[in-house]
């Protein structure tokens, strides 16, 4: 039995092997030594004019792999490390904050960073919810938006849109870190109401203490220049029908006809019910599940707001 042993350094490999004996070959590398099993027969043809070749069979193997040179996983954001930042102040970052927002709500990219691009502290204003990059050197990463505008005829109130977090983050609080932001934002401001609609998020948006409410109207633009009296001309809403009012029958005068007969008189009015229907007891509740009103897809939205 021979023993061949290759160290890692140049070096020219000329044995003489007697093939009626076994070998066992021996790789010495620094600084871990690697043994192989003589059960793998490992087959060494060596030709004087060419370099050796060296074919294993196949066989048991066993992988080490060293942790020092393991993939590092990226950590997840913390939540107290993170900013809410106006997107006018970080043009550098809309780029990422359209695609976020796009992952939802499928858009053109040029329409959305448009949309984007109108942010300014005169609202609407667009707020970016920011976490610091693993490497300080790089930009930070956006994990969250949501979009402010005011509200028509209410000076203290905001509406809320646009709201969305990185799927990747949903569930672990970064939603309601970027609400409660978007409330210390609006109250250092002098805002004292915010006003949103959700579809299918009514009992997170009740956790946070919104209430259902009315519908409001947000203000697409608001310039210095424009009077109140222009922006109070828009239609709020749909114009209220005035009630209905039922004839009296009592009072009412007998028509006559042409000729100036009197007409027979009307019939009989109804003899009054002696049992009146049911009436519900107790005020009427406004219900999480139900809701009157609609987008302008038909979907049905819920109006919430809560005072900040």
């Amino acid at each position: 039995r021979q023993e061949l042993t290759l160290s890692p350094g140049p070096a020219k490999l000329t044995p003489t092997l007697d093939p009626t004996h076994r070998m066992e070959l021996i790789l010495s590398t620094s600084p871990a030594e690697l043994t192989l099993d003589p059960a793998c027969h490992p087959k060494l043809p060596l030709d004087s004019t060419c370099q050796p070749e060296m074919t294993f069979n196949p066989g048991p193997a066993e992988l080490t792999v060293d942790p020092e040179h393991q993939p590092e996983e990226t950590p997840a954001p913390s939540l107290a490390e993170l900013t809410l930042e106006p997107a006018h102040r970080r043009p550098e970052l809309l780029d990422a904050c359209a695609d976020l927002i796009n992952d939802q709500w499928p858009r053109s990219r040029a329409s959305r960073l448009h949309s984007l691009g109108q942010s300014s502290d005169a609202f609407p204003l667009c707020l970016m919810l920011l976490s610091p990059h693993p490497t300080s050197e790089a930009a930070p990463i956006v994990v969250g938006h949501a979009r402010l505008s005011r509200v028509l005829n209410q000076p203290q109130s905001l509406l809320v849109e646009t709201v969305v977090v990185a799927r990747a983050l949903r569930g672990r609080g970064f939603g309601r870190c970027l609400m409660e932001g978007l409330e210390v934002f609006a109250r250092a401001r002098g805002f004292r109401k915010l006003h949103l609609t959700t579809h299918d998020q009514v009992h997170f948006y009740t956790h946070l203490g919104y209430q259902l409410g009315k519908p409001v109207q947000g203000l697409v633009f608001t310039s210095r220049r424009l009077p109140a009296t222009l922006l109070n001309a828009f239609p709020t809403g749909p114009s209220p029908r005035p009630p209905w009012k039922a004839p009296n029958l009592t009072a009412q005068a007998a028509p006559r006809c042409p000729k100036g007969l009197p007409l027979p008189p009307p019939p009989p009015l109804p003899e009054c019910l002696t049992t009146s229907p049911p009436v519900p007891s107790g005020p009427p509740s406004k219900s999480l599940l139900e809701t009157q009103y609609q987008n302008v897809r038909g979907r049905p939205i819920f109006w919430m707001e809560k005072d900040i």
